[in-house]
């Protein structure tokens, strides 16, 4: 619980930047255990959420990593360890919707159009200013 605001401060602060979309602190509660954080001597220095979109399919979202913290890695360990926690749950996929296409790849995500995923995912999209003129790539994972 004592992490939300840290987290809502990360995202918030790409979002205005462009890069992701806003989260209230109302949606970080409700969302918190799809979180996972990266924290150093009591400080949030990266998050990432994955929450279940469908049977088998899970999403990654909100991957953010204080400015002052880049370059460490952090984002990676994030990766890793949300990839691991959708395996173990039993999801057979993840999706995202990035402008970071190059660091997901690394991590052996696809580019697949959009519109060949569920129209369910498509939900927060509804609030998004970009909604009809996306600029994100989709990208999907098989889990081992």
């Amino acid at each position: 619980m004592s992490d939300a605001e840290a987290i809502h401060g990360l995202i918030n602060y790409y979002a205005e930047k462009g890069r992701m979309l806003h989260r209230s602190l109302e949606s970080i509660f409700e969302s918190l255990r799809d979180f996972l954080v990266c924290c150093r001597d009591g400080k949030v220095l990266g998050c990432v959420a994955v929450p279940v979109s469908w049977k088998d399919l899970g999403e990654v979202r909100s991957l953010a990593v204080a400015p002052d913290s880049m370059d460490r890695g952090i984002g990676r360990q994030l990766m890793q360890q949300a990839i691991e926690d959708a395996g173990a749950l039993g999801l057979k996929n993840l999706f995202t919707l990035t402008y970071e296409q190059e660091f997901f790849e690394k991590f052996g995500f696809r580019v697949v159009a959009k519109e060949s995923l569920p129209s369910k995912v498509w939900r927060d999209c509804l609030y998004c200013p970009r909604a009809d003129n996306c600029d994100e790539t989709a990208m999907i994972l098989e889990i081992d």
